[in-house]
Order: C-alpha cells, then structure tokens, then sequence
C-alpha cells in the first residue's frame, strides 16, 4: 500500500511537472503571438504613414477612363491613355492636367452630347448654337507652314508639362503622343477625377495673329445654373484670367480682354477649374514662342493656387 501511494506521488509530480511546462510553453506562444501581432500593426502604421505623406502615383502610370466615373457614361471614345508625370522637386502635391487640344483619329466622325443634363448648347463656335450634340474631337486647323494644330498644340503641351514639373507641380498629360483614343469628354472625365486644375493648349484658325485668350464660361443665366458649371464657373475664369496675366507678363501678345465667352464641352462637363487657351492662331510663330507661353501659363497656374 505504501509502496502504491509512493508510486501514486511520482506520477502526480511527473504530471504537474509536464503541465508546468506546457502552460510555460503557452504563456510563450501567446507572448510570442503578442509580439509578433504588435510588430505588424507597427509596419501596417509606418506604411499608413508613408501612404499619407505621398499619395501620388509613380511616374509614367498610365490613366484609362474609368466608367464608374461621373459623367463617363457620355464619352464615346475612351480607349487611350493618359500619362502621370510626377515631380521630383520642390513638390507641391498638386496634379495639373495638361491636355493638347485635338489630335484623335476618327474623332470627327463621332458625335457626343454636349451638356451632361441634354440641353442645347448656348454659342456658337465648332458646333452652331442650339445643337444638342457636338464632334467628339475636331481635327483643328493647320498652320500656314502645314504644321497641324494637333502637332504644334503637342509641342505646346510637353513645354508646359517640362516647366511645369521643374516648380513642383505634378502633371497628367491627356494627350503624350501624336494621337490618343479620348474623346473631349473622356479627356474632361480623367482630368475630373485625377487633377486639381485642367489647361488645354489650342491655336486658333483665324489668319490675322490676333494673340492669345482663353475661353471663359458663357455669359448665359441658363448655362451658369446648369451643373457642373454652376458650382465651377467662377473658378474657370479665375483661373483664365490668372493665365492671361501671367501670358501677358511674358510678353505674349494678348487678344482684345484676354477671353471670349463660350459653351465648350470641356466646360460643360468640368467638375475642377478647367481651362481651354487658344495661345494664337494660324500665322503665330508657335515654335518661337512656345517658351515664353509655357512659362505665362505656369506662372498663372502658380498664381491662381496661392490665392487658393
């Protein structure tokens, strides 16, 4: 008896032995787990971190139309691409959209609505007042060398993206090659979405170097009350004015006030400021002044944000 009771005892000590050390093995996983748990939340913290310092996308991301985005359902041609550029210095997190007007083939052959609410349009211009749908993309003019306005509103463009990047400010181009398969709504829709300001370069088809201006929002009680343009106008203008200033500034030749009231697509479905400048017209020595036009625009650009 005494020797089973003995017996009894070793195996008891053995038992709460094992169990001591499987609750220390536990107590040792969990505080492992603890650690290792803490350890991610910490990363996942840095990286949230880092996420919030800069948002940007890298340089040379590519840009599709996304069809969830508002008013895409209205653009007709909407396989190309546009291109984020970012800046390296002085950086001002701010995203401007530089979009070279025309230069989409077939583009002319496509008809898209030209107010997002189907009413008439309220100018003239392209398309003739009161039409309810407008070319998709115009071909635009071409200059008296042969030049075509797409090539010289390319060459524009790209200055302005160059002048544009070394002051800080990050751009999309909308239009980066000799054609892209945007329609002006699809344009219009990704600068929406991606930019904090839109500027489309043109050259106008008059034959009289009249100068450059920009196209403000028509001065129509109707068109003003119709959305986007109702709660965007005023900064439109503002915007175009900074620019028409800072052209000016630079010694570019300004034509009459420096704007001329119009219903344009781009306007009409513009949720950010968004801006078409016509820098001349077709007997503008466009490859002398592209310099000086690139750094009026930016300076306006510049301009129109610190007031902001």
């Amino acid at each position: 008896m005494r020797k089973g009771l003995f017996y009894g005892l070793l195996i008891i000590g053995a038992l709460s032995s094992v169990f001591a050390k499987v609750n220390s093995t536990q107590a040792s996983v969990v505080v492992a787990t603890k650690k290792v748990v803490s350890g991610v939340k910490e990363l996942k913290k840095e990286q949230s971190k880092v996420q919030a310092k800069d948002e940007r996308m890298a340089d040379g991301t590519k840009v599709l139309l996304n069809p969830d985005w508002k008013y895409a359902k209205f653009s007709k041609i909407t396989s190309g691409e546009a291109v984020f550029y970012r800046a390296e210095n002085n950086v001002k997190n701010i995203t401007i959209a530089v979009n070279a007007g025309h230069g989409t083939k077939g583009g002319e052959k496509v008809k898209t609505q030209v107010h997002p609410d189907g009413s008439a349009k309220v100018t003239g211009g392209t398309t003739k007042e009161g039409a309810l749908s407008a070319v998709a993309v115009s071909s635009g003019m071409t200059f008296t060398d042969g030049t075509s306005e797409a090539s010289a509103n390319l060459k524009a463009a790209i200055k302005l993206k160059e002048v544009l990047l070394s002051r800080g400010f990050d751009v999309l181009m909308i239009r980066d090659a000799e054609d892209v398969q945007l329609d002006n709504i699809a344009r219009t829709v990704i600068a929406n979405n991606i930019a904090k300001a839109h500027v489309a370069v043109h050259f106008d088809s008059t034959n009289s170097n009249k100068g450059a201006y920009y196209m403000a929002v028509a001065d129509n009680k109707t068109y003003k009350s119709m959305e986007p343009v109702a709660s965007n106008w005023k900064n439109i203008n503002a915007l175009g004015d900074n620019i028409i200033a800072g052209l000016k500034a630079r010694n570019v030749k300004i034509f009459g006030s420096g704007s001329m009231g119009m219903d344009l697509t781009q306007t009409s479905y513009s949720t950010i400021p968004s801006v078409v400048v016509e820098l001349g017209d077709k007997i503008t020595d466009y490859k002398a002044a592209t310099e000086s036009m690139a750094n009026g625009i930016a300076d306006g650009i510049e301009t129109y944000f610190k007031t902001k």
